[in-house]
């Protein structure tokens, strides 16, 4: 029977990031997997997305250049090829971590977990023991209780990167950040799109004024984006709505992300009080002694980044270090919609419910030179402030570029720069990270352009 220091149970962006920094600081290694090396993120979710919004991208500025004197001619949509470029993509990704799992001496093995007793673990018909573990088992789609939804036919983020033909009607149930953004990638190959929301409005989670540009854009798209609805079954050709039918040849419901509770029940791992999330401690302990959880299963953001950040901080505690608590504040938020948005910290509800004498500043790209001559005056940079030390609560950026942008202003604050820094920092003219600049400096009373 192998024994190991760590195991890690899970291989997407939390758990192996974990194995990893543990392997480094002299640790003895597994890592357990039974999908797919790499997790939701690189095989269903943030590279595949990625990919075919860049295919997307490449149509939309095609037309603006042609409608701004540079005539380009369209052919055909050569779906296959689109898919084997992202399948291109996932597998050098997915070579690349198990080079890494190699070249830090790692054990990777492939299996179903299951756990024997605590401390024990079987993965297929191989048992192998451990002083700690991480579970990093991440989630699965959650599917609404629709009448008519589980006798037909219909796609999850699981399942949707395994088409490999592009549907004519793509019927999108759902309105978050990974609906907005699957609608976005499709609707410039040719496929009519209607994206279908109970809720209130789409991305909820994101600024007022981000949600309203991204509805604008949606409907510039041809896209069909109705909220408040209430959908009463579903058909295997249509959707059927209080008012009205929403007819697709493809179905995808992408209605949020349930965590998989299956080994953290088995060990009696402590739920939250929703008793859908593990509970964990700040350094990502669990209550049973030498488990922890990160990621997905403990109910902070649901992102790629913070699993990974997470991680390193549970593979610091093991290793006997005391790392600086994670902040959520820190935790950036990008949507990778045309244009961007990319957020981080509190915004002016939150920080002055938290007892902040707020101030707040927005500029817009339309006056800025770079975003007029690149045609990318869509949105703004918007930073929120405390008044007394200018300290920066949270800041939000809209537009082109926006999810590279944010680290800029993140950097500043996680360094606990203030708003009087950024406003003094020179920004290389044109660009458009300027836009930074002038809104720090508007929030100092020093703008030159606002």
């Amino acid at each position: 029977m192998e024994k190991y220091d760590v195991v890690v149970i899970g291989a997407g962006p939390g758990g192996y990031v974990a194995a990893i920094r543990a392997a480094q600081k002299g640790k003895k290694v597994a890592v357990v997997e039974k999908r797919f090396i790499g997790g939701t993120c690189l095989n269903v979710g943030c590279i595949p997305s990625k990919s075919y919004l860049k295919h997307s991208h490449w149509l939309l500025e095609a037309h603006e250049a042609a409608a701004n004197g540079v005539a380009i001619e369209f052919g055909k949509i050569d779906y296959p090829r689109l898919v084997k470029r992202k399948n291109q993509v996932v597998a050098t990704l997915q070579g690349g971590i198990r080079h890494l799992f190699k070249s830090n001496q790692i054990t990777y093995l492939e299996g179903t977990a299951k756990f024997e007793t605590q401390g024990k673990l079987q993965v297929g018909t191989q048992t192998i023991m451990a002083k700690d573990f991480i579970l990093a088992t991440g989630g699965h789609p959650f599917v609404p209780p629709i009448k008519g939804l589980n006798e037909v036919p219909f796609l999850t983020t699981d399942t949707f990167f395994d088409l490999e033909e592009l549907p004519q009607q793509l019927a999108i149930i759902g309105g978050g950040v990974i609906a907005v953004e699957l609608a976005f990638a499709m609707q410039p190959l040719g496929v009519a799109v209607t994206l279908l929301e109970v809720a209130d409005d789409i991305l909820l989670t994101e600024d007022a004024q981000a949600r309203s540009i991204i509805k604008e854009k949606l409907k510039s798209l041809g896209i069909v984006v109705q909220t408040k609805v209430k959908i009463a079954a579903v058909t295997s050709a249509a959707i059927k709505l209080e008012h009205g039918t929403v007819p697709f040849d493809q179905l995808l419901v992408v209605a949020g992300r349930k965590a998989n509770l299956e080994l953290a029940t088995q060990l009696g791992v402590e739920l939250d009080e929703r008793q859908k999330f593990v509970k964990v401690d700040q350094d990502y302990r669990t209550n049973v002694p030498h488990v922890f959880a990160i990621g997905d299963l403990c109910g902070g953001y649901q992102l790629a980044h913070a699993a990974s950040a997470e991680g390193i901080h549970a593979a610091a505690v093991i290793c006997g270090e005391k790392p600086d608590v994670l902040k959520q504040t820190l935790i950036p938020r990008c949507v990778y919609t045309e244009p961007e948005v990319a957020s981080f910290g509190m915004n002016e509800q939150t920080a002055q419910a938290n007892g902040y004498q707020v101030k707040v500043k927005t500029v817009p790209f339309g006056g800025n030179g770079r975003a007029l001559a690149s045609l990318e005056t869509e949105g703004y940079v918007k930073i929120i402030s405390e008044q007394k030390y200018h300290e920066i609560l949270g800041a939000v950026v809209v537009g082109s570029g926006a999810t590279e942008m944010i680290h800029t202003l993140l950097a500043v604050s996680a360094a606990e720069g203030t708003v009087d820094e950024l406003a003094k920092t020179v920004f290389a003219h044109p660009t458009l990270t300027e836009t930074i600049g002038e809104t720090a400096n508007a929030l100092v009373g020093r703008a030159i352009h606002n």
